[in-house]
């Protein structure tokens, strides 16, 4: 769905009220999200599409995804959620999981950022450099 400029800059306007000290508040984002569709303003449509892209986007934001050779401790599984806690901040959502193919180290990727520590991308790095 195509959304109007007008619809895309309520969206966002609505999204960074509903978002004080930059963490989403999720009962005030429900209540604005009733409130638009019980009054139906103009292009509510777009506009609750464009909340939704932007909730999502956020989501998306918050997301860990660990990946190491094999399972981790619990002691290292805490030192990791407390180091990306310190370079995030809070509300991150975690997953951790194991990948072979890694050899070793372990690759985490937090919303957009990669930070590959993996010995598969170590020895990928060396190939290229002697290429």
């Amino acid at each position: 769905m195509k959304i109007s400029k007008s619809a895309q800059t309520a969206a966002r306007r609505i999204f960074r009220l509903c978002s004080p000290e930059g963490h989403l508040d999720e009962q005030r984002m429900r209540s604005v999200i009733a409130k638009i569709v019980a009054d139906k303003p103009r292009d509510y449509r777009g506009i609750l599409a464009g909340l939704s892209r932007l909730v999502r986007r956020e989501e998306e934001g918050k997301r860990v995804v660990v990946e190491s050779a094999r399972f981790l401790d619990p002691a290292t599984e805490q030192r990791v959620r407390d180091s990306l806690t310190n370079q995030y901040g809070q509300g991150l959502n975690f997953e951790f999981r194991t990948n072979p193919d890694l050899m070793g180290g372990m690759k985490i990727r937090v919303g957009d950022d990669v930070i590959d520590g993996s010995v598969a991308a170590r020895i990928k790095r060396l190939e290229t450099a002697f290429q």
